[in-house]
């Protein structure tokens, strides 16, 4: 993954190329938007917003020729947050401005994909029938709750949101990679929040789930920079007790498949974000501002 940066950064040219290459592919957006972030961040905004026109080509004609807008709100996503970071040089806050990407790239496709979104819909409607078919062979009927285009639009949403800082820490990691080994492993495990904004998302979260069960989708745009909030806080722990890298690999499978495990992530960011669990551990206060020694 290494050679993808270094080919990236030897010219302006290069970086176009790997760019362009992928924006149009759905399988491959995720590394453009890397790259994008890459050069954000290293080169500067006009570089970036400059690659970002470029990219919007191929994404745009996918849109046109599917329907599909993953791609292009990827790329969208991701150069807005490395623009925010290489601005402020707060991931904090960049991580934060995932829930206005990920809320308006669902509401982009409330108001502009309804015909992307009722297939979905149908699609899902059509598996869910299929299984409903063989849990019901047995001789009780099962019926199974139908999403609609609301919750659908919001789960994308999310997707999105997660995506694009994925694709930002990508970024982030390669440039510290070739221009500062081990920055980014500082930086990331000193990501908390505020009291004050840890409680907000919190709040928006529940409001959004007591709505109603459409809205549930949207109340996990609201916990994304909590999420990952709470990772690294279980990174910085992993690193102050000397844990192998065999014990994150077990915890994010359980983080993956076990939904409590990703709600004591979540109930972690907000308590440490009160407490901060890494000055207790270190005698160090944490920090909501990243160090920005390479960007």
């Amino acid at each position: 993954m290494k050679a993808i940066a270094e080919f990236a950064m030897r010219g302006r040219f290069q970086a176009l190329v790997l760019t362009v290459a992928g924006a149009g592919s759905i399988l491959f957006c995720w590394i453009s938007a890397a790259v994008l972030a890459l050069v954000t961040l290293r080169k500067g905004v006009g570089d970036g917003a400059q690659l970002l026109l470029w990219a919007l080509l191929p994404s745009g004609v996918l849109l046109y020729t599917v329907g599909d807008s993953g791609p292009l709100s990827l790329l969208v996503g991701t150069a807005l947050l490395a623009m925010v970071l290489r601005i402020t040089v707060s991931l904090p806050l960049a991580v934060l401005a995932s829930t206005v990407v990920g809320a308006a790239s669902g509401l982009a496709l409330l108001a502009f994909g309804s015909p992307y979104l009722e297939q979905m819909v149908s699609l899902i409607g059509d598996f869910l029938a299929s299984l409903e078919q063989q849990l019901s062979q047995g001789g009780d009927t099962v019926q199974l709750a139908r999403p609609t285009t609301a919750q659908i639009a919001g789960m994308l949403g999310a997707g999105t949101g997660m995506m694009s800082v994925l694709c930002l820490m990508l970024g982030r990691y390669w440039q510290a990679a070739l221009y500062n080994p081990g920055g980014f492993a500082s930086e990331f495990r000193l990501l908390r929040y505020t009291p004050a904004v840890a409680s907000v998302l919190a709040l928006a979260a529940v409001a959004l789930s007591a709505l109603g069960l459409e809205y549930r989708t949207w109340a996990v745009i609201a916990l994304l920079p909590l999420n990952f909030a709470g990772l690294a806080l279980v990174h910085a722990r992993v690193q102050h007790k000397g844990q192998g890298t065999g014990w994150l690999i077990g915890f994010y499978l359980a983080w993956l498949l076990l939904d409590p495990v990703k709600l004591m992530v979540v109930f972690a960011a907000i308590a440490d974000s009160w407490f901060d669990f890494r000055q207790r551990w270190t005698g160090k206060p944490g920090t909501d501002i990243g160090p920005g020694e390479d960007s």
